[in-house]
């Protein structure tokens, strides 16, 4: 069987860092206009107007100053040119996925700026200088139809046994979410004329077979939910026009949205369904049998998320404790389970439901993996990524690590259960990335490729630490620096936390921060806060709603721990963090003014109290907390960063970056706070990318710019003028 992952995953990813910025298909939002409040209630009310004349101008003269300043500082161009080489190099991984024999991998450089869709045979991949041939060239497409293409990727399918993949490319104009898709053949390197095409908008869609797709999207007024996202699924049969589609699915205004799922059985039958999230942390599954008019639902807890089928067996990743009616067993918060899919679609009734990994106290369950051959867990040990294989023996599932090179960081690079093929991606702080292809049958590991070192990490060490935070919770964080750096608190000090929707922050190799931090002498820390995922669903839920205050108290120990044992000083320490990070960011501000002398405020959320009325914000209220609910607004009045901003605190200039394109987390959040502190004559500084989406660059170009921006000024505040001692 094949699991055709849903959009679902990327929700949950949807308000990530802004340097790990993963893309979030939602509906359509007008971004015209601010949404409705009380006459008078926010006097900046006109910057939520995203393309509004008067924001722009703000916006613009806001970019001249912030850019005139720190252009001139002589260390910028250095640092731009350094980030440039590094994200333009040609020396890096091309990662990518195999289908039928080749290895698709988009790449960017300093000449191909939007990208190549490109392939190679697997044997030549395998090798060191392999041919590349080119699928679509995103540079011409753009310049051939005058449109400002970015690609948001693609989504193929072809019948059991054939090579005959077809695929709806996403293209979005200047890197925002909204898409639309259009369908392309691989074999004839394409666009299918005549084929599937979709409007602009945040979708989601799923191939039900050749000529028919399930689609959710914006079907026009009534028919996206209150978070913006679509709650209408479709199918879709080839050669028939788009309004045409036949509803099959139709959740309610108040959920979070619904999105289309198949999955595709040894047989190459795909069963058609529906994952409904009617909050962000609890979905249900429905299965819609053929010739059934009422759709069935998957027996599985709200809070769990399917992981694939193997064997025979459909995966089951747990978030709540779970004690299936009539049978003995009961199961943890983290577990990954399975049943019989074959007996539950026979008889519709839970079949015996087996335990697969129970995580230890020091771990979680980061991801599964499905190849051809065998069963991989991705493991967080201690904040530390670790592979194991799975499988059943004798009716019992059995787990064995994969031998690994060294006590780096690893991860699945790709495996699908189609492919043989199982790359992984195998990194550390200090040590670049290296590709390895595991042979399930061998059982062993083999090295592909391995990149040089980017950076002079000679005389670097890294070290994992542990914090107590106010609640005595200890909190690990790594440290990067100079082996031999003095404990006297002058290291230049950057810490970056993100803490939140339980996503895991784990090492890895970084040449940008190599060149532009740490081989100009500064140390790197990166805090595993709880609000994440690495110890698992509790370490996240532990900072939910009205708790959330742990999540900065945890911070703020960190930041404490890193000067009271002399690595840094109040005068030394930055701090950096985006979107949800970014309302880390912005907290910290008002919490600990004293504690930080720079702060990097990147895509964030600050206004708290109505973020839940623009764009995707309505659905994050199960991590965050209603403003329209009393006691968890009483809560959010506490820490919302624009609302206690107070003039008379002693705040360290802050740097605010966004993007006008982000139509996940609204710029108007950045420009509301800086206009703040504009207001009331204190320093700042503001970029706001006038492309880019949520990941405030839409190009290599721009991500250098921007880093380059942001590394002027940690070291303009926290090293002090450029040359001084």
């Amino acid at each position: 069987m094949r699991f055709f992952s849903t959009l679902m995953s990327a929700l949950m990813l949807s308000a990530c860092t802004a340097t790990q910025i993963p893309e979030t298909e939602l509906a359509d939002t007008d971004l015209s206009k601010p949404a409705d409040t009380l006459p008078g209630e926010d006097p900046y009310l006109w910057l939520e107007e995203v393309e509004g004349e008067d924001a722009l101008a703000w916006v613009r003269a806001q970019n001249d100053r912030t850019l005139a300043e720190l252009q001139a500082d002589p260390r910028y161009a250095g640092f731009e040119a350094a980030a440039l080489d590094a994200l333009n190099s040609k020396e890096r991984i091309a990662y990518g996925v195999v289908r039928s024999g080749y290895v698709y991998n988009f790449w960017q450089d300093d000449t191909h700026v939007r990208g190549l869709w490109r392939r190679t045979p697997v044997a030549d991949y395998r090798g060191d200088a392999p041919d590349w041939e080119t699928v679509v060239d995103f540079d011409k497409l753009a310049a051939d139809e005058g449109k400002n293409w970015v690609y948001k990727g693609a989504n193929c399918f072809a019948p059991k046994g054939s090579d005959a993949y077809k695929c709806m490319v996403s293209l979005s104009d200047g890197g925002k979410d909204a898409v639309i898709q259009r369908e392309f053949d691989l074999a004839t390197k394409t666009f299918v004329e005549d084929g599937f095409v979709t409007p602009e908008a945040k979708q989601g869609l799923a191939w039900a077979g050749p000529d028919t797709v399930l689609i959710a999207t914006n079907w026009g007024e009534g028919t996206v939910t209150e978070s913006g996202y679509p709650f209408v699924v479709k199918r879709w049969a080839r050669g028939t026009p788009l309004e045409s589609a036949e509803e099959i699915y139709r959740g309610d205004v108040t959920d979070v949205g619904v999105w289309p799922m198949t999955l595709e059985l040894d047989d190459g039958t795909v069963l058609q369904g529906a994952v409904e999230a009617e909050t962000f942390f609890t979905s249900s599954y429905w299965w819609f049998p053929d010739g059934e008019a009422a759709p069935v639902k998957w027996p599985i807890p709200l809070k769990s998320s399917p992981a694939g089928i193997y064997q025979g067996q459909f995966l089951v990743s747990l978030q709540e404790d779970w004690a299936p009616e009539g049978q003995a067993d009961s199961f943890k918060s983290g577990d990954l389970v399975a049943f019989d899919v074959a007996a539950f679609m026979e008889t519709r009734k839970l079949p015996p439901v087996s335990l697969v990994f129970h995580p230890t106290d020091a771990q979680a369950l980061e991801g599964v993996s499905i190849s051809k051959d065998t069963l991989l867990l991705s493991i967080s040990d201690t904040a530390v990524g670790k592979i194991y294989r799975a499988g059943m023996a004798d009716g019992e599932w059995e787990i064995v690590p994969v031998a690994l090179p060294g006590e780096g960081q690893a991860n699945i690079a790709f495996a699908s259960d189609r492919e043989s093929e199982i790359f992984l991606n195998y990194e550390d702080f200090l040590t670049p990335d290296s590709l390895l292809e595991y042979d399930a049958a061998a059982d062993t590991v083999t090295t592909l490729k391995s990149l040089p070192a980017k950076f002079d990490a000679s005389g670097l060490k890294v070290v994992q630490k542990f914090a107590v935070s106010k609640d005595g919770t200890k909190v690990p964080y790594f440290l990067v620096s100079k082996a031999d750096i003095p404990m006297d608190g002058t290291t230049p000090t950057l810490l970056y936390g993100y803490g939140g929707f339980q996503v895991s922050m784990n090492p890895s190799y970084s040449p940008v921060t190599g060149r532009l931090w740490l081989e100009q002498g500064g140390a790197y820390v990166l805090a595993n806060i709880r609000g994440g995922g690495e110890f698992g669903p509790a370490w996240h839920q532990a900072g939910l709603k009205q708790n959330r205050q742990r999540i900065y108290d945890d911070f703020i120990a960190v930041g404490e721990a890193l000067i009271d044992d002399g690595v840094t000083s109040p005068d030394h320490l930055g701090i950096m963090g985006g979107s949800n990070g970014g309302l880390l960011m912005g907290v910290m501000l008002n919490q600990r003014p004293d504690l930080w002398n720079a702060v990097v405020v990147q895509v964030p959320l600050l206004d708290m109290l109505r973020y839940h009325l623009l764009l995707a914000g309505a659905s994050w209220v199960d991590e965050y907390g209603s403003p329209d609910v009393p006691e968890e607004r009483a809560f959010l009045e506490t820490i919302s960063p624009y609302q206690n901003f107070d003039a008379a605190k002693p705040y360290p200039e802050p740097f605010f970056v966004t993007s006008t394109k982000d139509d996940r987390v609204h710029p108007g959040h950045a420009r509301k706070m800086a206009k703040k502190f504009e207001a009331a004559g204190l320093p700042f500084l503001y970029y706001e990318n006038i492309d880019g989406g949520h990941a405030a660059a839409a190009n290599q170009t721009e991500r250098a710019k921007r880093t380059a921006l942001e590394f002027t000024y940690l070291s303009r505040k926290l090293a002090g003028p450029a040359g001084a001692e």
